[in-house]
This record gives C-alpha cells, structure tokens and sequence, in this order.
C-alpha cells in the first residue's frame, strides 16, 4: 500500500495512468484524480459502479510489460548483481539499448 502511495505522488496534471485491475481500488483512484491525473484502470469483476476505460489504451500497457520481460532476460539485471544503483541503473540502460537496437534491426 505504501509503495504504491509514494509512487503516485508525484503525478502531474493531464497526465494518464495505466494500471491492472490489481491497482483498483477507490482510495488509488481518489489520488490519482486529487492530483489532476486521469486513471484506465480495469474495473474488477466484483465492483458495483463501472469507472470510464478505454481497452485500446489498457493494451498500451502490454508494451511496458513485455519490455520488462526482455530486461529480466539479462541475468546480471533479474539477480541484482550489481550493489549500487548507480551501476545497476547503468546496466539497464546498455540492455535497453541493446534490446532497443536488436527491435530496430529487425524492422530494417
């Protein structure tokens, strides 16, 4: 609960927020909207008053997802090898880039 309080914190006005129906909850939708941010959060199945949502939004999530899944390829990055963030940071930045230019490459 606290981690997801930090992180929509710091949200800015007009800006959309894409998460599972994990994430619905009444007390999450209030901060997002206190804040001037939209929310395409997936209503749960048990939920009595449906909120707005957008499906063809929902699938951009599937993007941020799958890169994630690429990224815990590098074992180096899902084992937490490197201590400090700072080299941590660097090497999800090199699997980016090199997941990035391997994507690149094959639409050439």
């Amino acid at each position: 609960m606290w981690t997801a309080r930090e992180l929509l914190s710091g949200q800015q006005k007009g800006q959309l927020i894409l998460a599972d129906k994990a994430y619905d909850a009444d007390w999450i939708r209030r901060q997002i909207e206190d804040q001037g941010a939209t929310s395409n959060i997936l209503a749960k199945a048990n939920r009595k008053w449906k909120p707005c949502f957008s499906p063809r939004l929902y699938r951009e999530r599937n993007l941020v997802e799958r890169f994630f899944n690429k990224l815990k390829f590098f074992r180096r990055i899902a084992t937490r090898y490197d201590k400090l963030g700072s080299t941590f940071m660097a090497m999800i930045k090199l699997a980016s880039i090199r997941i990035w230019l391997r994507a690149y490459e094959s639409k050439a």
